[in-house]
């Protein structure tokens, strides 16, 4: 199916949300015997906030990986024959959680995925989320420079934010870790001199607050693995619905991957709106819905 050469979420065409209309569905198969909640259904066409020969934005459902597991099941990449027929691409320009929507950027073919990997490497990417944490800052913005490693036991992995008070300083910056919970979900106990810690460095403003949670605009200087999520929890108010780092909700890991603008030539920038199941909460913080005045290109 041949995709338009430049598409606008339905967000900042004043429509409802950007999702799109009634359309066939992939739904991955049950295994056999499973008991519990049905599968998640996917749109069988990729829902697309940008596209040009080079590069496409996707709006990411939240639940639907970027690439099939050991397992196998449906992901981003079963949309990739919609997108190009070409044999050098699509490629993922970069990857975003499971539980997390919104944009995600596929070169369509291999010259553009190698400058954009040079410009996420290189941090000349700009990329926002919005988040509804639990609880929250009683600042209005702030800094967050937790070094991120990852822990693996018998049950899993994780990553934790490592505590480097009084070694290379605080982890938050302006915040001055009042409101971080010593040896919660994320917070490891271990120095991070000479260990395998990551630097990672994520800065954050209140949008909004209500219903005692609020909503915040996350900015990422450095690309951790699950670095929003760990750096509000080791502040002590994790991202809602996040359940390997705080507590699970009805509605889902409450994180948008807002807004992606990559620095090519022309820039492309695209907006990603919230999710239906994240509206409720946005809405107790404050959000009016009017995409128009929220930055929509």
């Amino acid at each position: 199916m041949p995709l338009p050469r430049a598409v606008r979420s339905a967000a900042c065409r004043g429509g409802p949300s950007g999702t799109p209309g009634p359309s066939p569905s992939i739904t991955p198969p049950a295994p056999r015997g499973a008991a519990g909640p049905a599968p998640a259904v996917f749109p069988a066409t990729p829902p697309v906030l940008y596209s040009d020969n080079h590069v496409v934005i996707l709006d990411k459902p939240a639940g639907l990986p970027v690439h099939a597991g050991p397992a196998g099941g449906p992901s981003v990449e079963d949309w990739f024959p919609q997108l190009s027929r070409r044999r050098d691409g699509p490629w993922l320009a970069h990857r975003l959680d499971t539980d997390t929507s919104g944009c995600l950027a596929i070169a369509l073919r291999k010259q553009p995925l190698v400058t954009l990997q040079q410009a996420f490497a290189a941090h000349r990417v700009h990329k926002t989320y919005w988040a509804v944490v639990d609880g929250g800052p009683q600042e209005a913005h702030g800094r967050m420079t937790f070094p991120l490693v990852k822990i693996s036991t018998p049950a899993g992995w994780r990553m934790h934010a490592v505590d480097c008070d009084g070694e290379d300083g605080a982890g938050a910056e302006n915040a001055r870790n009042t409101n971080r919970k010593e040896g919660g979900k994320g917070v490891s106990q271990q120095g991070g001199k000479g260990s395998d810690a990551q630097a990672a460095s994520t800065t954050w403003r209140v949008l909004g607050r209500g219903g005692g949670k609020t909503w915040l605009e996350l900015t990422l200087q450095t690309g951790r693995t699950h670095q929003a999520r760990v750096h509000c929890a080791a502040m002590g108010w994790p991202i809602t619905g996040d359940a390997l780092y705080g507590t699970a909700h009805s509605q889902g890991l409450h994180l948008l991957a807002r807004s992606l603008s990559l620095p090519l030539s022309p820039v492309i920038t695209a907006v990603a709106p919230p999710r239906a199941g994240m509206r409720t909460a946005l809405h107790a913080c404050g959000w009016q819905g009017d995409e128009d005045k929220m930055g929509c290109p």
